[in-house]
């Protein structure tokens, strides 16, 4: 699924807020330091994003893009599941402030392109055959993903058996 394009000065905006958030923190991503990031005005960047909440949107389309994407390729495995959430922990690990500011809070979905959410969460479905498997399954690997990022595991928890052990709880029989 391709969101609607953003135009290359919208684009290097966006680009640079994610380099914000993976450094600080969506509570650090300012309009006033992106600006000056950028080398320009702040009034320029309300030319292409109306205000913060339009720029978090832009980083959530591509949050869901980029999740929808590697999952979707993550089904292609012979053990749907296991390559699921083996995917699924790598997005959560590499860039923790964004999976956090994707998926902590209200969810703007009337400002997120139609179908964007759906399809990028089919996999887990694509992974179960089933709608309540599907949400218990993306619950357990949303459950794991928080807790192992936020260190809240005991030191010495055999976390790579953990999640293979939901993946073999979570595949079809």
């Amino acid at each position: 699924m391709t969101p609607t394009e953003l135009s290359p000065r919208a684009r290097e905006i966006v680009d640079c807020a994610h380099q914000m958030l993976n450094e600080h923190g969506w509570d650090h991503v300012s309009m006033r330091d992106l600006a000056t990031e950028l080398g320009i005005k702040a009034p320029s960047l309300y030319k292409h994003f109306a205000n913060r909440d339009a720029l978090k949107t832009a980083l959530l389309v591509d949050a869901l893009t980029e999740t929808g994407t590697r999952l979707h390729r993550a089904l292609e495995n012979d053990a749907p599941a296991l390559s699921l959430l083996r995917e699924y922990r790598m997005l959560a690990r590499e860039r923790p402030h964004l999976y956090r500011l994707a998926t902590q809070g209200t969810l703007p979905r009337a400002d997120l392109p139609e179908g964007l959410e759906e399809w990028a969460g089919a996999p887990f479905f694509l992974a179960t055959g089933n709608e309540h498997k599907a949400q218990a399954l993306w619950s357990f690997a949303h459950g794991m993903a928080i807790l192992e990022i936020d260190g809240r595991y005991p030191p010495g928890s055999d976390l790579d058996k953990t999640w293979d052990t939901g993946a073999q709880l979570f595949s079809r029989h």
